[in-house]
């Protein structure tokens, strides 16, 4: 069996993505219900030396979004997150993603089978095949931080579990 680049890429991000954004509205609900501020977790870390929660939800958005684009543009390169970004605009930035992942079709991702993606950042240059972008570079990036999402809300103690992150599976028709 062989799949696409589309199925390796935009359907599992249309698959994971709505899942955060459902986790994360559990979270807004379970933070109104215990009182629990919910400001607190924008600038939370797991570890001191990680990034805070607010960069996990916006890298979640850059490497699936940003990388579809990249997949089309050929160059990707480190998220470029703006500053202050409150509660509200990280459930704003997983919503518009959402849509976004929509405005994407299968033809459009498999028409950049082949071609080249270079990550740049400073004078490093790492070119990929589109297709090893996303399977080496892209997915583990995209489950690193959502995975890290969701460990911060469940260390805060949102009722979520596995189910919840896998979201709407792909069962066959």
């Amino acid at each position: 069996m062989s799949i696409t680049i589309n199925q390796a890429s935009l359907e599992t991000y249309k698959q994971i993505l709505p899942a955060a954004l459902q986790i994360f509205k559990k979270a807004k609900s379970h933070f109104e219900e215990t009182g629990i501020n919910q400001e607190e977790i924008v600038q939370a870390r797991l570890y001191e030396d990680m990034a805070p929660f607010s960069f996990q939800v916006f890298s979640i958005v850059h490497h699936s979004v940003g990388a579809l684009n990249a997949l089309k543009s050929g160059e990707f390169g480190p998220p470029n997150m703006p500053e202050n970004l409150d509660f509200a605009a990280l459930q704003s930035l997983l919503e518009n993603a959402e849509h976004d992942l929509n405005n994407f079709t299968a033809n459009d991702i498999n028409a950049c089978s082949g071609q080249e993606v270079v990550f740049k950042m400073g004078s490093i240059e790492w070119p990929f095949s589109s297709e090893n972008f996303i399977l080496s570079f892209s997915l583990p990036n995209f489950y690193f931080h959502v995975t890290t999402m969701y460990d911060m809300l469940r260390m805060r103690g949102v009722p979520v579990g596995k189910l919840d992150f896998i979201g709407k599976m792909q069962l066959k028709n």
